[in-house]
């Protein structure tokens, strides 16, 4: 049975940087795309960032381009999202997700998803 567990998340200053894991169980990484996406109060859901199963490529939305980093450890199983210079719209519940191998329409289409961890920028 497909699961992923989200850890990581917590109350951070502007500026400041959090790693998310996303521990998966029940398939392994080379199945499919890894998404991360947020879902602030009243917003709709937004993919920020994607690794490829293929070949390992990584996409990230505009906003967090080069603030956050995404990565995989395949022996452990788990997906990483790095996010440094962490501002106050940054503040969302985070999900990891399956998604496209190639993570097309990694931006709004998830498939499988954990129950979130919560990510507070504030001072």
């Amino acid at each position: 049975q497909l699961q992923l567990v989200e850890s990581g998340g917590g109350l951070v200053q502007p500026g400041g940087s959090l790693r998310l894991s996303c521990a998966a169980s029940g398939f392994t990484l080379d199945t499919y795309g890894m998404v991360w996406f947020r879902q602030a109060p009243g917003k709709e859901r937004e993919g920020v960032s994607c690794i490829s199963s293929r070949d390992g490529s990584t996409y990230y939305v505009d906003s967090v381009k080069g603030r956050f980093t995404i990565s995989r450890d395949n022996a452990k199983n788990t997906v990483y999202l790095q996010m440094n210079s962490l501002k106050p719209e940054d503040t969302a519940v985070y999900y990891c997700a399956t998604g496209d191998p190639y993570c097309s329409g990694y931006t709004g289409k998830f498939g499988s998803w954990g129950q979130g961890t919560q990510v507070t920028v504030s001072s």
